[in-house]
Order: C-alpha cells, then sequence, then structure tokens
C-alpha cells in the first residue's frame, strides 16, 4: 500500500512538472508572437537597436574569442589522439572544421550569450519593472513591448551569426595551429582534406541555427525581465530563469533545427 501510494505521487509528482513546462514554453511562444506584429510598426527605434547590437555583439566579442580558440585547440587534440589509432591523423583539419561550424560554434555561442545578454536582459527590463518605469512608459503611451523588447530581439537575432562566425574563425586559426605545429600534420594535407570534405551547406547549417537561437535568446530574456514581480528577489528569480531557459531551449532547439537542416543542405 505504501509503494503504491510512493509511486502515485511520483507520478503526480512528474504530471505536475510536463504542465508546468508546457504551461511555461506556451506562455513565452504567446508572447514572442507580439514580437511580429510590433517589428513592422513604426517608430523605428534605430538607436536602441544600434544600442543593443553594441553591447550584445561588441561586448561579447572577447569571450567568444577566447572561447572559439580554446574550443579548437582542444577539438584538434582529442580528435588527433581518437584518429591516430586508426591512422587517419590527416583528418583531424576537416573533423574539427565540420565540429566547429555545424554544431559546436553555433550552440556554445548561444549558451555564452543566454548566460551574458540573456541575463542582462532579464535583469535591466525586471529592473524597469519593479521601479515602476515600464508603467511609466505605458502611461506616456509608449507600447513597453515595442520599446524594450524589439531593439533587444532583433539586436540578438543579427548578432548571433556575426558571434558565430567569428567563433568559427578563431576555432579554426586554433585548430590550425595545433593540428600543424604542435602535432606536426602536414599543411597541405590539412588544408586539402577541409576542401575536400566541407561544403557551403556546413557553414549554412551553423549560422542558421544561430540567427533562431539568437532570437530564442532573446525572447526569453525579455519575457523573464517582463515576468518579475517581488522586488530585487524578483529580479534575481527572473534572471536565473531566463539563463536556465535560454540554455535549455538552445539546446532542445538543436536537435531539431539539425533533424531539419541536415535534409535540406
Amino acid at each position: 500500500m505504501r509503494e503504491k501510494k510512493k509511486a502515485r505521487g511520483l507520478i503526480e509528482g512528474l504530471g505536475r512538472s510536463v504542465v508546468k513546462i508546457v504551461d511555461g514554453v506556451g506562455k513565452i511562444m504567446t508572447y514572442g508572437s507580439q514580437f511580429f506584429y510590433w517589428v513592422a510598426r513604426p517608430p523605428y527605434r534605430w538607436k536602441l537597436l544600434f544600442e543593443q547590437l553594441y553591447f550584445i555583439g561588441n561586448k561579447s566579442m572577447g569571450i567568444i574569442l577566447l572561447a572559439g580558440s580554446f574550443t579548437g585547440m582542444v577539438m584538434a587534440y582529442q580528435v588527433y589522439f581518437g584518429f591516430q589509432i586508426i591512422n587517419v591523423d590527416s583528418l583531424v583539419g576537416v573533423v574539427t572544421a565540420i565540429s566547429l561550424t555545424k554544431e559546436l560554434a553555433p550552440v556554445i555561442t548561444g549558451l555564452i550569450v543566454a548566460g551574458r545578454a540573456g541575463a542582462a536582459m532579464a535583469a535591466q527590463i525586471g529592473t524597469m519593472k519593479v521601479t515602476e518605469q515600464v508603467d511609466s512608459l505605458e502611461v506616456m503611451g509608449v507600447d513597453s513591448f515595442q520599446y524594450l523588447a524589439v531593439p533587444r530581439i532583433i539586436a540578438t537575432t543579427i548578432a548571433m551569426p556575426m558571434l558565430t562566425a567569428m567563433f568559427n574563425l578563431f576555432g579554426n586559426i586554433g585548430s590550425w595551429w595545433v593540428g600543424t605545429k604542435a602535432l606536426m600534420i602536414d599543411e597541405t594535407i590539412y588544408f586539402s582534406k577541409i576542401g575536400d570534405f566541407m561544403s557551403l551547406g556546413d557553414l549554412w547549417q551553423g549560422l542558421i541555427k544561430a540567427t533562431f537561437f539568437g532570437f530564442i535568446i532573446s525572447i526569453v530574456g525579455t519575457y523573464y525581465g517582463f515576468s518579475v514581480t517581488n522586488g530585487a528577489e524578483g529580479v534575481g528569480k527572473g534572471t536565473n530563469l531566463a539563463v536556465v531557459w535560454g540554455m535549455i531551449l538552445v539546446l532542445v532547439s538543436d536537435y531539431f533545427l539539425t533533424s531539419f537542416l541536415i535534409r535540406i543542405l
């Protein structure tokens, strides 16, 4: 009898968790649908857009270049020692390049941007919410979503492919340096294998993923900013949820995007 109650409690708890997750995703999707209504409606706030592009894109460049370089170097080492067992170490360059281009660059860039820019969006908008600045905008006849969310969403969606391209570039430079200088792979063979096995579709797959990730991260970040209640404690909670859900949705959507893009590119 006790075991039946325990099992029932476990199932009920799991059911509540699933319902809560589905409800949360539904609310985020409903919130995000507002973007398509407001993005084409004037006034167009170019100054706010460029400010967000600078913050999300330029200010993230340092950590992206550092992460990209060391990811490429580590990948080259790992692939080399794995491939050396079957004597195909000449493929280190192309395997690393494909891994970076199609998967690692957009996903790691997405996680970094979610942790940095997604958190900042939630904190900034959440602080404005609890200090009643959002209400002041509405009183003045300014739609808070168009003023605060739309520039951030557009900027993140534009900046993500650019940051992913830089991650790719420096990741491949790091891989080349380790492969040809540290592991002594012939440089001509290194580049010829990349030319033989890589295609433009591989690059497009990563950039398309990055664009979707940027949209998702900004929707989640601004959503939890507008959802903040209960003062400073609420700002902290909203920021935490923005980072957690941003990262989760990047990883989950990566699977579905991969299964779709791999068929058409």
